[in-house]
């Protein structure tokens, strides 16, 4: 007799994504109708993302009001609306393994995808997308070209990319800098705090992520003038993109291809005694749980995922372990920070929020919701008005709250969520100051003094 549900901590089985029934259509759609039935039964989801209303809606507006009267090409449209937040997975469903049932609502969403792909149905311009390294090398060497372009006032260019790659004209697309981290780091490097508590007990190699590197600079260079206040060694490091974009692809040998070459590099920090931080929760949860899942038998990716922490992770250990070398400023204007998804299925507790609170007499509201933004989710033509929709409610939250400043561990969703507040507020005559997304550690790095060192 099965139970009907499970209290035990949710674990993952590897994806087989090597063996040919992976990608049988008929096992796919047999599993699908075996979890969907599940769900249907259950609806704890209907709240989290498109894809369970969807769902819902197609089996209560069919003829028997049950699954069997659905159609399996229906199906389509719930996948469409997954962005693979893993959040059914970690806080919703009581039938993920050990318990019998086996849901993995997510990893079906992809296995379904790989199957596509392999198939040769596969979005031209979201593959495009997915290519960060080539994509930011263009960016960063055109910079004023390429950002100019993607303006959303750039009503011309905007309509051509609408009309000829399908990217939605009021989607708000991420700008590049002349100047990578990387590059950056290299010109003007910085050495420890000496009269820090923490002086010499830790390295740490900031592992750059794609954006960080191409599109979002000053956040590196903010985490790594905080971790050397804090009196820790750092070293700046890019092998390559950990491969998120193309997980959300469904390109599993792309992401299997990036793990185990990026691996092998941030081992060889490892072995100089280095942690390694990301700076992005998309790359830290890619690092820490789905590489190990997509290479079970790498022995870099493993020990990888066991030195690997999220950057408020580690300042928190840091801060707890050591103390810190200077009273912190209070920032009386304010924080909301937002615990994105890939954030919160790192099991690591709200370190955003846990960091933000060290800093005296400044109030840190949270918002723990997903953003709706997804990747290429929140700027295709077929998926932008549903990424608002499912940010809506962070997006008023947000306004509500009205601090000075808006931070997210994931650095899509952070704009998503200023540009919706800001459209929000426009609409109902209200006033909303933050005009930037930041990081955490952005704002951490203002309350030590340090905002802007190295920029």
């Amino acid at each position: 007799m099965s139970r009907e549900g499970s209290l035990d901590a949710p674990t993952r089985h590897a994806l087989a994504w090597r063996d040919a029934e992976f990608y049988d259509a008929d096992k796919i759609d047999a599993e699908m109708r075996r979890v969907f039935d599940i769900c249907h039964g259950c609806r704890r989801c209907f709240n989290l993302c498109d894809s369970f209303p969807r769902l819902f809606d197609l089996i209560d507006n069919s003829e028997s009001g049950e699954l069997d009267a659905v159609p399996s090409e229906a199906f389509a449209s719930v996948v469409e609306a997954c962005t693979l937040c893993d959040m059914c997975f970690m806080t919703k469903c009581p039938y993920v393994p050990p318990h019998e049932f086996n849901l993995d609502f997510p990893h079906l969403m992809l296995r379904y995808r790989a199957a596509e792909v392999k198939a040769g149905k596969r979005d031209f311009t979201s593959h495009q997308l997915a290519e960060m390294d080539r994509n930011g090398r263009i960016g960063s060497l055109a910079a004023p070209l390429v950002n100019w372009a993607s303006q959303k006032e750039n009503r011309l260019t905007r309509g051509v990319l609408s009309a000829a790659a399908g990217i939605d004209r009021d989607a708000n697309l991420p700008q590049f800098h002349h100047r990578t981290f990387i590059a950056a780091d290299k010109r003007a490097p910085l050495s420890a705090n000496t009269a820090a508590p923490a002086f010499g007990q830790r390295k740490a190699a900031l592992f750059a992520t794609c954006f960080v590197n191409y599109n979002k600079p000053d956040t590196g260079l903010d985490a790594r003038a905080v971790l050397n206040h804090l009196g820790v060694e750092t070293k700046a490091s890019y092998p390559g993109c950990c491969g998120m974009p193309f997980l959300e692809q469904a390109e599993l040998a792309r992401v299997a291809k990036q793990a185990e070459t990026v691996a092998k590099s941030l081992c060889a920090l490892i072995d100089d005694g280095y942690d390694i931080i990301t700076l992005t929760a998309s790359c830290g949860l890619m690092l820490k749980f789905e590489w190990p899942l997509i290479v079970p038998e790498n022995a870099d990716v493993q020990r990888l995922s066991q030195h690997c922490f999220d950057i408020n992770e580690y300042v928190v250990d840091i801060v707890k372990s050591f103390g810190l070398p200077a009273p912190l400023t209070p920032l009386p204007e304010g924080v909301t920070v937002h615990l994105p998804c890939h954030a919160r299925a790192q099991n690591m507790g709200p370190k955003a929020a846990e960091m933000l609170r060290l800093i005296p007499d400044t109030t840190v509201d949270v918002i723990e919701r997903c953003s709706g933004h997804g990747g290429t989710f929140g700027v295709m033509r077929q998926s932008h008005d549903t990424a608002m929709k499912v940010g809506r409610p962070v997006f008023r939250t947000a306004l509500s709250q009205a601090r000075g400043h808006v931070a997210s561990d994931c650095p899509l969703a952070a704009l998503h969520i200023v540009n919706g507040a800001q459209a929000l507020a426009a609409k109902e005559g209200k006033s909303f100051a933050p005009k930037d997304a930041e990081h955490p550690i952005q704002i951490f790095a203002r309350a030590c003094g340090l905002k802007g060192d190295g920029s």
